[in-house]
C-alpha cells in the first residue's frame, strides 16, 4: 500500500510537487515534448540524473506537444516543471505570471539537415522545396519562423512546409525523399543523430555570416552560436548559426524549498547528467545565470542555492 500511495503522489499532478519539499520525498512532474525529439531525451536523462544524485527527488517526465503547451500547463499549475526554448520561454518569463527558470538546458543553434547528395548548398536553395519544420507546438517551429522572417522569407509562402505529428518522423521523410530537408538544432538532437548514423549520412545547411547578422538584427532574442565540432558522426568542424537557449521552467508557486533541493541535486549531478546526454553538459549553474534574461527570473529557491554556493552575488 505504501508503494501504491507513492505512485499516486507521482501521478497526481503539480500541486503535490510544491508542498512535499520539506516533508521528505519530493515529487515533480516534468512536461517535455513529442516522442523522438530532443526534449523527451533530455527529460529522461534529467529525471534519472536527479534521482541518482538525490533519491528523495522523483522527477516524472510526460510527453506533450512541446514548448507552447508546456508553458500553458505551467501557467495552469498542471505540471511542476516544463521544458521550453527561445521566444516561448522568454515570453513566458516576461509575462510576470510567476513562471521562473529552474535550470538552463543547452544552447540550440538552428540548422537544416539534408542528405550529402542534396544539391542544396544554402538556405536560398531550399526555397520552394518540401521542408519538415518539426512537430506542431515545438519551439523548433518558433525558431524556424524567427530565422526565416529575419531573412525576409515566409515558412508557408516560400517553402512547402511539413508539420510533424511526432518529432521522430522527420528523419525517415528525409531518407525516403518525402522532404528535401529537416529543420532542427543543437548537439545530439535525435533527428540529426538518426540521419548521421544512417548509411546515407547527414550534411548541414546554416545561415552564412551576412544572413546571421540580418537574423539577429531582426530578432534580438536570438544569438549567434555554433554547433561544436563532432556533435554528430562525420561532422569534423564547428558550424556557425543562430539560436536560443532552452530552459527548465518552474510553475508559479513552486515551493522555494523544492527549487533549492532541485538546484542542489542538479549542481551535484551535472556530470551524471552529461554522461547520460552529452549536450546536457551545458546544464550548469553558471550557464543558467548567464542565459536567464534577468536574475529575478530565476526561481527563488534556486537563487538561494546559488547564493549559498557563492555563485550569485
Amino acid at each position: 500500500m505504501a508503494r501504491r500511495r507513492e505512485l499516486l503522489m507521482v501521478g497526481s499532478g503539480a500541486m503535490l510537487g510544491g508542498t512535499a519539499g520539506a516533508q521528505g520525498v519530493l515529487n515533480l512532474s516534468l512536461a517535455t515534448a513529442t516522442p523522438g525529439g530532443g526534449f523527451p531525451a533530455y527529460g529522461e536523462a534529467f529525471a534519472a540524473a536527479i534521482g541518482a544524485t538525490d533519491p528523495t527527488i522523483i522527477v516524472s517526465p510526460r510527453n506533450t506537444a512541446g514548448s507552447l503547451e508546456n508553458v500553458t500547463l505551467l501557467a495552469e499549475g498542471r505540471v511542476d516543471l516544463g521544458l521550453a526554448a527561445g521566444e516561448t520561454a522568454t515570453a513566458a518569463l516576461a509575462r510576470g505570471a510567476g513562471i521562473t527558470v529552474a535550470a538552463a538546458m543547452y544552447a540550440t543553434p538552428g540548422l537544416f539537415g539534408v542528405l550529402p547528395s542534396s544539391p542544396a548548398r544554402g538556405i536560398d536553395d531550399l526555397r520552394g522545396k518540401r521542408v519538415a519544420w518539426g512537430a506542431r507546438g515545438s519551439n523548433f517551429l518558433v525558431l524556424a519562423r524567427q530565422v526565416m522572417t529575419g531573412l525576409g522569407l515566409d515558412l508557408d509562402r516560400d517553402f512547402e512546409g511539413v508539420l510533424l505529428d511526432r518529432a521522430g518522423d522527420g528523419p525517415a521523410m528525409v531518407l525516403d525523399g518525402r522532404v528535401a530537408a529537416l529543420w532542427g538544432g543543437g548537439a545530439g538532437w535525435p533527428g540529426f543523430v538518426t540521419l548521421a548514423g544512417s548509411p546515407a549520412g547527414l550534411r548541414f545547411i546554416a545561415p552564412d555570416a551576412g544572413e546571421r547578422g540580418r537574423i539577429v538584427a531582426a530578432s534580438p532574442a536570438l544569438r549567434e552560436m555554433a554547433l561544436p565540432a563532432r556533435s554528430y558522426a562525420g561532422q569534423d568542424a564547428a558550424i556557425a548559426s543562430v539560436g536560443v537557449w532552452s530552459f527548465v521552467l518552474a510553475r508559479p508557486g513552486l515551493d522555494e524549498d523544492a527549487g533549492y533541493r532541485l538546484a542542489r541535486a542538479l549542481h551535484r549531478g551535472v556530470n551524471e547528467l552529461a554522461r547520460r546526454l552529452p549536450q546536457a553538459s551545458e546544464s550548469t549553474a553558471q550557464n543558467m545565470i548567464a542565459a536567464a534574461p534577468r536574475v529575478e527570473a530565476i526561481h527563488p529557491g534556486v537563487r538561494r542555492f546559488l547564493r549559498d554556493e557563492a555563485l550569485l552575488g
